[in-house]
């Protein structure tokens, strides 16, 4: 008979320990005992994250369970990143680095704590990793082989302590290829005699295969917009629309996200027409939760026309109401209410997008009809983990941007041919580009080329997929190249207003600025309220252009819409001393300070700009008394 209190259950287990932690305790305690802590913190601010939990840290020990081993082992590679983030802070013989081993099996559980082989696999996976790595079970490998965006060294089979049968083992490589690890390997394994000898054969193996690795992690797919699919010079000129966000009628708020979702796709689905000018999502989308005029909303926005309606979701079924509105005499030209579902959201996002262009008379060819479908959907579980992954990355902070790839990752596990994705995911390693500069950039740039090129494997005219080519191009100073996977985005959906932002942005950082203001002017057309990152890149425009006075006025818009971007404090530095207003000059810079108190223009990089551009705006800064 079973003892009270004991259960059994499958878990994915989690065990790290400090690796060299006698080394740093005899070195500073009291340092290593901070580190130790803070470090132990971030670890379990991340398995939370994760959905796991921290059962016990002994010393310098962590151990965590996961119900699911795709969430623990997307954890342990979080927490490497993040680790190797703040090591960089540290000097290196004062460096925390942490092993990890993972694991799936059975164990038993009393009182909140766990015991049993599956932990103990664990912790011996564990004490064969590298300090900074981790390894995994041959169990907890093939649950995952296929569900993520990391590569895998097999170290075959090992008999490990008080393990009767033999442990298969895999290193995980969160970063492109496994040469580094075999150079290493193999330089324990032979002796300094047979060294030199030794390398240069691990030399040609690694030319051997570097056009391997280059092609599936740094090869960005070619851009050609062919004679028919050049844009044209002047936007969209058919019946002009804005659709406001559909209420949540559900009751509960934390189901924004799926009216918000539906809202998007049909703005998506009426931007793909040429023959309709569609205002973006995010000037649509400042009148959410608030009380609106249809009439006052077309006079700001510019429109004749306003899409507004409902959604209320209850277990499996939904219900939505939408209605087409004539601004101009607040007739409701066409209004209909759809009772279904919920598996059936997808085809109802299409009728009703069908619905509003043939109201607005604009009829559509059976080609152009077909283009508007979301073909690509096909589970409903995934759609759902892409919207609230898109709520996340919205929401531009490191924090959020690690729960939106958790988030992506899920969806990609559970529908591994959605487009949409890819370029999602992809977004959020370059976004890491930008927070985290110091942590492997050439990293962050591998996945996001890899998840790009998975992307237009499944969808050659995905627009977005376009946009996040073109940053890819652009930080490799490709310029041309970067130009033409913006301009191709905008031939597939010419009432993409973050396409002519970008495209100006790539234009000016290529040494085109003055054209560069024409594509901006297009961009605020189609999003007259746009994000603060519009009016910084329009402003760093006008700063080369020593249009100082426009530059700042743009820069301050900016940080109306969100003050703490340091990007805009920056610019506000050199801009407010290069016209003589060296008081305003100095609070930027105490801005600066107090959003980032280490700050050094020496950590400031931009690996995608022109170097007439980089040159000119640190001296401005420098000029202006940064350092």
């Amino acid at each position: 008979m079973a003892d009270e209190g004991f259960k059994r259950k499958l878990a994915a287990i989690l065990c790290a320990d400090v690796e060299g932690y006698s080394r740093l305790m005899d070195d500073d305690e009291e340092a290593t005992v901070r580190t130790l802590t803070s470090y132990r913190n971030a670890i379990t601010d991340l398995t939370q994250q994760f959905r796991g939990r921290v059962v016990d840290s002994p010393g310098d020990n962590i151990l965590a369970e996961f119900s699911s081993v795709v969430d623990a082992v997307n954890c342990a590679v979080e927490i490497q990143r993040d680790l190797a983030e703040r090591n960089t802070e540290l000097p290196y013989h004062r460096q925390m680095k942490f092993r990890i081993g993972v694991n799936l099996g059975d164990v038993i559980e009393e009182d909140g704590r766990i015991y049993g082989d599956g932990v103990n696999i664990a912790a011996r996976l564990e004490s064969m990793s590298e300090a900074g790595g981790i390894c995994i079970s041959g169990r907890a490998y093939d649950q995952i082989a296929n569900k993520l965006g990391l590569e895998y060294e097999n170290l075959g089979e090992h008999q490990v302590k008080n393990i009767s049968a033999p442990i298969r083992i895999y290193r995980v490589l969160s970063f492109p290829g496994a040469a580094a690890h075999r150079v290493v390997r193999a330089k324990r394994l032979v002796g300094k005699k047979w060294l030199n000898v030794l390398l240069i054969i691990v030399l040609i193996v690694l030319i051997g295969s570097a056009a391997i690795v280059w092609n599936f992690y740094f090869r960005l797919p070619s851009v050609d917009l062919g004679p028919s699919r050049k844009i044209s010079s002047d936007l969209p000129k058919g019946p002009s629309v804005a659709v406001l966000p559909f209420t949540n009628m559900s009751g509960k708020p934390n189901e924004d996200y799926f009216s918000d979702g539906l809202t998007e796709n049909i703005i998506a689905g009426l931007s793909g027409c040429p023959k309709l000018f569609v205002i973006a999502r995010n000037s649509t989308f400042t009148y959410k939760g608030k009380p609106v005029k249809v009439q006052q909303v077309a006079q700001e926005l510019g429109v004749h026309y306003i899409v507004e309606g409902s959604v209320q979701k209850a277990d499996s079924r939904i219900r939505i109401t939408a209605q087409l509105i004539d601004a101009t005499t607040g007739h409701h030209i066409w209004a209909e209410k759809y009772d279904r579902e919920l598996k059936d959201i997808f085809t109802l996002q299409d009728e009703i997008t069908i619905k509003l262009i043939t109201a607005m008379s604009v009829y559509l060819t059976e080609g152009e009809q077909a283009q508007l479908r979301f073909r690509e959907v096909g589970n409903l579980q995934a759609y759902m983990k892409l919207l609230k992954g898109l709520e996340y990355f919205r929401k531009q902070n490191r924090k959020d941007n690690a729960l939106a790839r958790r988030e992506v990752g899920d969806a990609i596990a559970l529908d591994p041919y959605y487009s949409h994705a890819y370029v999602l995911m992809a977004a959020t390693y370059i976004a890491d580009m930008w927070w985290s500069a110091s942590s492997s950039p050439l990293i962050r740039f591998a996945q996001a080329t890899k998840n790009v090129n998975k992307a237009f494997e499944l969808d050659k005219d995905n627009a977005d997929a376009h946009l996040i080519l073109g940053m890819l191009y652009l930080f490799k100073r490709q310029h041309e190249s970067a130009i033409a996977a913006a301009e191709r985005s905008i031939a597939i959906n010419p009432n993409g207003a973050d396409g002519y932002c970008q495209l100006a942005y790539i234009l000016f950082m290529s040494g085109k600025a003055e054209k560069a203001l024409l594509y901006f002017k297009k961009a605020f057309q189609l999003n007259p309220i746009p994000p603060n990152y519009y009016h910084v890149q329009l402003g760093e425009t006008y700063f080369f252009l020593k249009r100082h006075a426009e530059a700042i006025k743009e820069f301050n818009k900016a940080i109306n819409i969100e003050p703490n971007d340091i990007f805009a404090h920056l610019n506000l530095v050199s801009a407010y001393a290069k016209v003589g207003k060296f008081e305003k000059s100095r609070t930027e810079i105490s801005e600066v300070y107090r959003l980032d108190p280490n700050f050094s223009l020496d950590d400031i990089d931009h690996p995608h700009v022109n170097e007439k551009f980089a040159k000119y705006y640190l001296y401005t800064l420098r000029e202006a008394g940064l350092n």
